[in-house]
């Protein structure tokens, strides 16, 4: 069994929204590195793309957040603020993260990224008592913070991955210039479909060209 079969959605999720799916993507091999050619193309395509907040993906993001109680104009779902920086520049970081950025400004598809090798056993989604850890930064200091009650978080053994389903991921599992192995995680709501959803998984891919690629669609 792969790590990527171990990774699991706590039934509170669903009850929560039916209508979820993730889409998850482990790829080995990554070449990794400083923004390049190639990234800052399709970075360029998103700014220029025109996706705007009122996207039907990104409202229906905007509810679910109000259903767990995070305020989604203090705590927005990461493409609804990505798409808010496109009209004046998206932020220009490494080749890897670059690319799933881009790819979530011009489907409107809340994605992370984050490096496999920082994982602590399997990964799932579920809602938080609160005593879970979060590693974080400060004012440019590392800090332990955690969610709030009820929260929904990704989270591995050792803590807290990313708070607020998709607004803010842990230091741990960053990605870096050096990574080669990587999780990419894809957040859909109705009105999205599982063919749109795949699409964002399939074009990441051609984008990043991994050595090996494995996918997993979970679902209610």
């Amino acid at each position: 069994m792969s790590w990527l079969d171990d990774a699991s959605i706590d039934p509170a999720v669903f009850a929560l929204r039916p209508d979820y799916r993730a889409l998850l993507i482990v790829a080995e091999g990554l070449e990794g590195g400083p923004s390049d050619a190639a990234s800052e193309a399709l970075l360029q395509r998103a700014e220029a793309a025109g996706v705007t907040i009122e996207h039907p993906h990104l409202e229906a993001w905007r509810e679910c957040f109000r259903q767990f109680g995070a305020n989604p104009r203090k705590t927005r779902p990461s493409a609804d603020a990505l798409v808010r920086r496109a009209a004046t520049g998206l932020p220009r970081i490494d080749r890897i993260t670059d690319t799933y950025n881009a790819l979530s400004v011009l489907y409107a598809v809340p994605t992370g990224g984050e490096d496999l090798d920082g994982y602590r056993g399997p990964l799932r989604l579920t809602r938080a008592d609160g005593t879970e850890t979060f590693d974080t930064v400060a004012d440019g200091e590392p800090i332990v913070d955690h969610p709030l009650p009820g929260e929904v978080v990704w989270r591995d053994d050792e803590g807290v991955t990313c708070r607020n389903w998709n607004w803010r991921q842990c230091v741990r599992t960053r990605l870096s210039p050096q990574t080669t192995r990587a999780i990419f995680i894809f957040d859909a709501l109705e009105p999205l479909t599982d063919d749109e959803l795949q699409a964002v998984g399939d074009e990441l891919l051609d984008a990043l060209r991994p050595a090996s690629a494995q996918t997993r669609l979970i679902r209610a």
